[in-house]
């Protein structure tokens, strides 16, 4: 096959269409604004479940190198009240399906297993534009530019890609995160490290609500969650860390101390994210020699399938492409048939963020693992 996939975003959806490709015997260049794979931190861990992200990476020809990755124990779950009593312990007893592993250690799986080359580094798009004929034109913010006759956007929230097909947009859903860290929290927060089980720990009520998890290393990553508008988040001075996480723990003032511990002797600079999304059933009209995937097609609030979608996304988009040797349009029709209804199903059937911190918090969500 002589077509040469040009694909913007070195996410989880991006690197696995690219390694698929590559499984197939099909080049591809992904290009990336970030200047290097330890550009920034990749989050924490991902529950890879196994009727979508685990199947990705057995198409990649990845997966016993991603059961190498996986975190022993990180099934368990814990659901605390705000005066600290366990609610609902389910302790990790190997039976689980959905086992957590590194964010950051999956993509490198992935980048190791591309030829050298396929990523370009310190590639920001500055604009994408069409010229005829299902080919189109990439420009970068270095002046250079490419042009592909197969594109697609890998490229997350703020696709620069997604304006060729949607005018659709992300809206604010209402709730943001403030992420920070506990280090080496059994030695130096050992009252908080004593709270949170080896999994995931949340602490759940009305309108507010803590996640933690235990990292590899023992580290603690909370995940603070907030219904606030945008701009009550502009009174907090996030540069300044002590005081911005005593601002934000003020907001958990009737929590147990302990329970709000875990978020004012947070070590590392709070970071901010706003939680957008798309509209569950986000779909285009088929545009020539170009698609999307993950985040970028179907941005929901964080249910668990988000990186889980992107994977699959992307070995279902490589497989098509390769089922379908010189048909662009044949491809994609088929790849695109097949994704709409499997997003808008996965928007629908996870947990709501909103529900979740609703006036029945956190009892609707114990109810929710009871079923």
């Amino acid at each position: 096959m002589n077509t040469h996939v040009t694909i913007i975003g070195a996410g989880l959806g991006g690197l696995t269409l690219a390694r698929v490709l590559h499984v197939h015997g099909i080049t591809s260049t992904v290009y990336e604004a970030e200047a290097s794979p330890e550009a920034r931190a990749q989050g924490g861990l991902l529950d890879i479940r196994d009727y979508n992200g685990q199947l990705a990476l057995r198409d990649a020809g990845l997966y016993e190198e991603f059961r190498a990755l996986i975190l022993e124990g990180r099934q368990a779950t814990r659901v605390l009240s705000r005066d600290g009593e366990v609610l609902l312990d389910l302790p990790d007893d190997g039976t689980g399906t959905n086992p957590e592993v590194p964010r950051g250690e999956l993509r490198q799986l992935l980048l190791d297993s591309l030829p050298e080359g396929t990523v370009r580094w310190g590639h920001k798009v500055a604009g994408v534009r069409g010229l005829g004929g299902g080919r189109h034109e990439v420009a970068f913010a270095d002046g250079t530019s490419v042009e592909t006759q197969l594109l697609v956007g890998a490229d997350g929230a703020w696709s620069r890609v997604r304006p060729l097909l949607s005018g659709a947009t992300p809206e604010y859903t209402g709730v943001s995160f403030v992420e920070t860290y506990l280090l080496d929290a059994s030695t130096r927060h050992p009252r908080s490290a004593k709270l949170v089980c080896d999994g995931s720990t949340m602490v759940l009520a009305p309108g507010r609500g803590v996640l933690v998890h235990r990292e590899r290393d023992g580290d603690l990553h909370t995940w603070v969650m907030l219904v606030r508008p945008r701009d009550w988040f502009d009174g907090v001075d996030l540069t300044d860390t002590a005081p911005a996480l005593t601002r934000i723990a003020g907001e958990f003032g009737d929590w147990a101390p302990e329970l709000t511990a875990l978020i004012a002797d947070g070590d590392t600079a709070p970071v901010l994210r706003h939680i957008h999304a798309l509209p569950d059933e986000h779909r285009w009209d088929r545009v020539p020699g170009v698609t999307l995937l993950g985040d970028a097609a179907h941005l929901t609030a964080p249910n668990g399938e988000g990186a889980n979608l992107a994977l699959f996304d992307g070995a279902e988009l490589g497989k098509a492409i390769a089922a379908h040797p010189g048909d662009v349009e044949a491809a994609l029709t088929a790849y695109e048939r097949e994704m709409f209804p499997r997003s808008a199903a996965a928007a629908l059937d996870g947990v709501d963020l909103r529900e979740m911190l609703g006036d029945d918090a956190p009892y609707n969500l114990v109810n929710l693992f009871a079923e």
